[in-house]
């Protein structure tokens, strides 16, 4: 759009503050629409995908795992970063095998999802998975969750109601319900 570039900030130095094995974060200085300059600070990442599997009777399966920022468990859809090199599908399908042991013969993108666009440059890819066969389970050594199969709809009142909070639950969830009632039509 034309109005948008009224709104861009130019780089015009940039400064790696940290580097860690997954993060790293910046700190730029860049010129404003109106020709001052400021400080910005954000975070590199390298993507991630999110997989929601349905399966034939409308289960869906999700992950209970602690999360050590907030220090509690989340109930959360299958997900993980993109490996250097890796088209974020073959993210999906990785993902999807390690954390539950599932694999599927039919995958759909149904869209990406930027979960905080004030202070990293992180998208996730967001895929439905259906036609599940169930694999055995390949979790790394530092990853301990629980496999959690419910009902296709009780996952979307979960949102609902507050119990899912995750960002990228929330929305691979939703779109996914949307994407699949236009898609797949059956009653669950």
């Amino acid at each position: 759009m034309d109005q948008d570039k009224k709104l861009v900030e130019r780089r015009l130095e940039s400064k790696e503050v940290f580097r860690g094995s997954l993060l790293h974060v910046f700190k730029d200085r860049v010129q404003l629409p109106d020709e001052s300059t400021s400080a910005r600070e954000y975070i590199k990442h390298p993507g991630a995908s999110a997989v929601l599997p349905v399966f034939e009777n409308g289960d869906v399966m999700l992950v209970r795992q602690y999360r050590y920022p907030l220090s509690k468990a989340f109930l959360e859809v299958p997900a993980g970063k993109i490996d250097p090199e890796e088209d974020p599908d073959k993210t999906a399908l990785r993902e999807l095998r390690e954390e539950t042991g599932l694999e599927c013969n039919r995958l759909e993108l149904i869209g990406q999802f930027h979960p905080s666009v004030g202070y990293t440059d992180e998208v996730i890819y967001l895929y439905v998975a259906w036609d599940i066969r169930t694999e055995q389970q390949e979790m790394e050594e530092d990853e301990f969750l629980v496999r959690v199969r419910l009902p296709f709809h009780s996952a979307v009142e979960k949102v609902h109601s507050g119990e899912i909070t995750d960002g990228k639950t929330m929305v691979t969830l939703l779109r996914s319900w949307e994407w699949w009632q236009e898609n797949e039509p059956f009653v669950f």
